[in-house]
């Protein structure tokens, strides 16, 4: 980059930019330098740093944490950091929902929310996200009668380029809210989201041992025999664990959690060991049956809060590729993926990670029209250190195209608008609507370009 004037701005611009700003994502496996980098405290701020971008020429991106492991939240003109607009804006305890400012951190809105004796109805996994983040990739919990975070979000607020501020809902401007609640970014900037609770309650969650070959066989069964259910299969051994979840009146048994146990070899032994064994590949199927049998091989039962029953820690540095395909054919799907890994005789880390989500009608969702499971593989980066994962990914991504698969959309994935289009049946829709609100494609970024328009793809598929 260049040296840039900031005498060009004006003082409000000046006063919450900088120039040159390099970040990275949270496991550091992507990472972007903006001309310019913006930390809004308002919506009149954005709107002073749209038109600053449309004069100069420049795309604009919107970041929150950061979480993604792909190049989805970076730009090659102006970034805009969402952390600053992070305000409870109203919480109404009749209608029982929140309005609250895009940048809000989940972690954050969780402990507001209890303040108020309310809940989100599910959760992802990870806290550390912007709830504008979070919706605008359609990010997932798990339960096959809850749909993606996007679902519970009432009303938004967008800023765009050519209709300028937007309130959106099922009601007011429904296709822009439809298309919004999983847009990625291209349509514009979320500033404000309502969202529908729930009265506060309380999780019971078991986590049980099982083997992998009981689980499919009764996987329809087990799917619908607790409000949240999912699984973990640790890759050369037939060990899973089932974890469940339900609302309950039983009185609080938080986890317990051990410095010894999930601490220092839970977390610190056992970067170490995936280091060492980045040398000797081999050893990773005996080093899964050892995880499985030092953190997983008792059952635990526990009662907690359900945001501290949702979420939890993702350990460290990890590559992650994760798709969405139609429950029906989740244990074909697990069975192909098991029968690669054997077959192709290569060594990867565990776990892969099985979830159910809730059909929904949000254009670029991947469960639109579907009840889906969700399959996610892992491949750790101990100490940030780089791993082989490519062959995995590319065996991985075909079974999960053989299974009419759509992948997550933060995620590093190789499918491109070509494919896209045959599985969304609303992608043209998103596409004529995203040229619509941003005819100049002032909020495209390369991923952007890449995915949805088929631009460059040659050079990313070289790089995958």
């Amino acid at each position: 980059m260049g040296k840039f004037d900031k005498a060009t701005l004006d003082g409000r611009l000046k006063k919450i930019s900088k120039h040159n700003v390099k970040i990275y994502n949270w496991a550091k496996t992507v990472y972007n330098t903006s001309e310019l980098y913006f930390e809004p405290e308002s919506e009149d701020d954005i709107k002073k740093i749209i038109e600053l971008a449309k004069r100069n020429k420049k795309n604009i991106k919107v970041i929150g944490m950061v979480h993604s492991p792909s190049d989805l939240p970076f730009s090659d003109g102006y970034i805009i950091s969402m952390n600053k607009l992070n305000r409870i804006i109203k919480v109404d305890q009749e209608k029982k929902t929140v309005t609250v400012e895009a940048g809000i951190k989940i972690t954050q809105l969780n402990e507001e929310l209890s303040k108020h004796g309310l809940a989100l109805s599910n959760l992802c996994s990870i806290s550390e996200l912007t709830i504008g983040g979070a919706i605008s990739t359609a990010t997932h919990g798990t339960g096959v009668i809850f749909g993606c975070l996007s679902t519970q979000i009432k009303c938004l607020t967008l800023l765009t380029d050519s209709h300028g501020k937007m309130h959106c809902s099922e009601t007011m401007n429904s296709d822009v809210f439809k298309a919004t609640l999983c847009n990625l970014g291209a349509l514009g900037i979320i500033t404000q989201v309502t969202i529908q609770c729930e009265t506060a309650y309380l999780l019971e969650a078991n986590q049980i041992p099982v083997k992998l070959n009981y689980i499919l066989d009764n996987l329809d069964a087990i799917v619908h025999s607790a409000e949240h259910v999912r699984f973990w299969w640790f890759p050369h051994t037939d060990d899973c664990i089932a974890w469940k979840a339900n609302r309950t009146n039983k009185k609080p048994l938080p986890q317990k959690l051990s410095y010894i146990h999930d601490t220092l070899f839970g977390f610190h032994l056992l970067q170490f060991v995936l280091y060492l064994s980045r040398f000797r590949s081999s050893t990773i199927p005996k080093i899964n049956q050892l995880i499985f049998s030092f953190k997983f091989s008792k059952p635990i039962h526990f009662i907690d809060d359900s945001y501290k029953v949702f979420c939890f820690d993702c350990l460290f540095s990890q590559y992650v590729n994760e798709w969405a395909i139609p429950i029906e054919k989740a244990k074909y799907a697990i069975k192909d993926l098991k029968r690669w890994i054997e077959t192709n005789e290569i060594s990867v880390h565990c776990p892969v990670e099985i979830r159910f989500v809730d059909q929904d009608d949000i254009w670029l969702s991947p469960a639109y029209g579907r009840k889906v499971c969700y399959i996610g593989i892992i491949m750790y980066r101990p100490y940030y250190q780089p791993v082989p994962y490519r062959k995995y990914w590319a065996g991985y991504e075909s079974i999960m195209r053989s299974y009419d698969g759509r992948p997550h959309w933060a995620k590093t994935h190789t499918m491109f608008r070509s494919e896209l289009e045959k599985v969304y049946p609303k992608f043209q829709s998103f596409i004529e609507l995203q040229k619509q609100l941003d005819p100049t494609g002032l909020f495209l970024n390369p991923y952007l370009r890449r995915h949805l328009f088929g631009e460059n793809v040659d050079v990313i598929k070289a790089k995958l």
